[in-house]
């Protein structure tokens, strides 16, 4: 797939560090606030194995605050100016603000990452007009309610239609199906029960024919299951990213990128043989 100036071959798991540039993110909110810190962080996961940099402005816990236009748009695009001119790594932006998005891509960025799949005001046509790839999300409702007793008929069903009709959408604002990656949402407006659903059903997300990136680390589908603290979540993260890397997921995005990049190789290895 051509991410802007970057072709990545997706027949193997990739991947994906994350930068939250955020004074409140769930799990590492205030530690990169500084450009120097957040450049030297993106770094450090490149060197250890991340073929993408996600970078964040607004934290998507859940009860988090909306962050204005600006702010966003001060805290996320000096960051990818900074990492564009150090390192060749893909540079994600992760947001759902279409000016944003436009900018982050004019500093840089070789792909679109949204939560919210496109659906806020001109996040399609600016999607569109950026011609790089996006990663459709699914979430219930928004982040300051999401976890407020989710409901599905059949999460699987409810979350692989949402998905579709989303494609659609991207299709009918010129957004070609070549350039359009899926991501089930795990925490996003999902139970516990919901999120390991997702997991053992992974392979039935990838069946609709798209790359697939997929997002657990560190959540609260871990530290409930195990009775952890976010700093306790290692060992479940790294258990969850051995598990869809073998299903075949194409792109994983962790905070911790060389516990991550060890597993993944294994099962890489192993995949050869």
């Amino acid at each position: 797939m051509q991410f802007a100036n970057h072709s990545i071959n997706l027949s193997e798991p990739r991947i994906m560090g994350i930068l939250n540039v955020t004074p409140d993110s769930f799990s590492d909110g205030g530690q990169h606030t500084s450009i120097q810190h957040a450049v030297q962080h993106a770094l450090k996961m490149v060197e250890q194995g991340a073929t993408f940099i996600d970078i964040g402005g607004e934290s998507t816990r859940p009860g988090a605050k909306e962050v204005a236009l600006q702010e966003e748009l001060d805290r996320t695009i000096p960051v990818i100016e900074a990492i564009s001119a150090n390192s060749d790594c893909v540079i994600s932006i992760d947001t759902s603000k279409a000016q944003v998005m436009t900018e982050a891509v004019n500093a840089g960025a070789g792909l679109i990452n949204d939560v919210r799949a496109l659906r806020e005001p001109g996040a399609l046509a600016a999607a569109a007009n950026a011609n790089v790839p996006v990663c459709l999300m699914h979430m219930l409702g928004q982040p300051r309610t999401m976890q407020s007793n989710p409901q599905y008929d059949d999460v699987l069903a409810d979350v692989s239609q949402f998905l579709l009709e989303r494609i659609d959408a991207c299709k009918s604002a010129g957004i070609d199906k070549s350039s359009i990656l899926l991501d089930p949402g795990y925490g996003f407006g999902k139970s516990l029960e919901h999120n390991y659903a997702l997991v053992k059903y992974l392979p039935d997300i990838m069946a609709l024919g798209l790359p697939v990136l997929v997002g657990m680390s560190r959540k609260s589908m871990i530290g409930k299951l195990l009775d952890r603290n976010v700093d306790e979540r290692l060992a479940g993260s790294i258990a969850l990213a051995t598990i869809v890397a073998q299903m075949g997921a194409h792109i994983i995005r962790v905070h911790d990128v060389q516990e991550t990049a060890d597993a993944v190789n294994i099962v890489k290895m192993l995949n050869k043989m």
